[in-house]
């Protein structure tokens, strides 16, 4: 392949999402990118309607953003050396049929950051059209052998990563940390578990900040635990992270996860980073000393009260967090430049 690649990109593009963030790292690795934004904002504002919900509750997510036509428009006017398609529900097999007839070439990859297994990250035209990908990147190590099973032909675990123009240290003022953060916090979507286990440290003396998506159906209440029932993106979520003193990371049980973008991220804001306890949380931070993990809400509610008191300790492992994600090659420039190695080694 050559140095500078021609890129049909496709993905949510919309401001915050991670799939401009990768966007734009390839870009800046030298290549020639073309977007296609599958969600749009007049998009996200017909999903909200109540007619979409009930056709995507009975057909599936449909193409609001005609993304496939514009995938064929794109492939018929010009080469590209690849087809990159970010968790392309919405893409159907006849689109990328199409596309290896006019351009037999171009390499098809797919990639999403969720767990593809579960049916409600599915869609009938990705189960239809996963066999045609040349190479398929998962973030979940466990998804190479189920994907391979659901009929693609090769499937590659890559990292989580972090974007180092978004995610990075910023200066907090006293009314950012009176807007967005405080001692305990937590930035992500409504889940049961992470509730409870929230709702146990609030318990004990301890307030949690809390900002994101479906809170308003957390049924605990504690004048300690701060629902903020609204999500925050981009520099607000950078601030928020560099607002609080102890980060908390969840990790969603309904993707299995073993490791997030938050994971990478807050350490890469040079956040304080108190996470559930994986295998592969542990290989990628050493634990106690680049980040502080637990495994239960007794452990949880024991370390949130040390490292609130134990400020020096808590920075001096931030700091060492931060470190690890650069020198260790979690940035988005170098996930990338792994993965377009892989595709490249399918021409060898």
């Amino acid at each position: 392949m050559p140095v500078e690649l021609k890129i049909l990109y496709v993905g949510p593009l919309d401001r915050g999402s991670t799939c401009l963030q990768r966007m734009r790292s390839l870009q800046s690795l030298g290549h020639r990118v073309v977007p296609i934004n599958t969600v749009t904002s007049a998009v996200r504002q017909r999903q909200r309607t109540l007619a979409y919900r009930l056709r995507r509750k009975l057909l599936g997510p449909g193409d609001l953003a005609s993304a496939n036509r514009q995938i064929v428009r794109q492939c018929q006017g010009r080469p590209f050396d690849i087809l990159w398609i970010d968790k392309g529900l919405t893409i159907t097999r006849e689109t990328l049929e199409q596309v290896r007839r006019c351009q037999p070439d171009c390499r098809l990859v797919g990639y999403s950051p969720d767990d593809m297994f579960p049916a409600h990250n599915q869609s009938h035209q990705f189960l239809d059209h996963l066999p045609l990908y040349d190479i398929f990147f998962t973030t979940k190590s466990y998804g190479v052998e189920e994907l391979e099973q659901m009929g693609c032909r090769c499937a590659v675990f890559v990292g989580n990563a972090y974007d180092p123009q978004t995610h990075r240290p910023v200066p907090v003022t006293a009314g950012d940390r009176s807007r967005l953060g405080g001692g305990v916090g937590f930035v992500g979507a409504y889940e049961a578990a992470r509730a409870e286990s929230m709702y146990a440290v609030a318990q004990r003396h301890t307030p949690v900040r809390i900002w994101g998506p479906g809170w308003n159906r957390c049924g605990l209440r504690h004048d300690r635990l701060l629902l903020e029932r609204r999500s925050i993106w981009a520099e607000d979520y950078v601030t928020a992270v560099c607002c609080f003193d102890i980060n908390l990371c969840f990790l969603r049980k309904i993707n299995r996860d073993l490791q997030t973008t938050r994971s990478i991220e807050i350490p890469a804001c040079g956040g304080f980073m108190l996470a559930e306890r994986t295998e592969e949380h542990q290989g990628l931070f050493a634990e106690g000393e680049e980040a502080e993990f637990f495994g239960c809400d007794d452990e949880l509610a024991d370390k949130v009260r040390y490292y609130l008191a134990h400020g020096t300790e808590r920075e001096r492992i931030a700091a060492a967090g931060r470190r690890r994600c650069q020198s260790s090659g979690y940035s988005n420039q170098d996930r990338l430049r792994s993965m377009l190695d892989a595709v490249n080694s399918l021409l060898v």
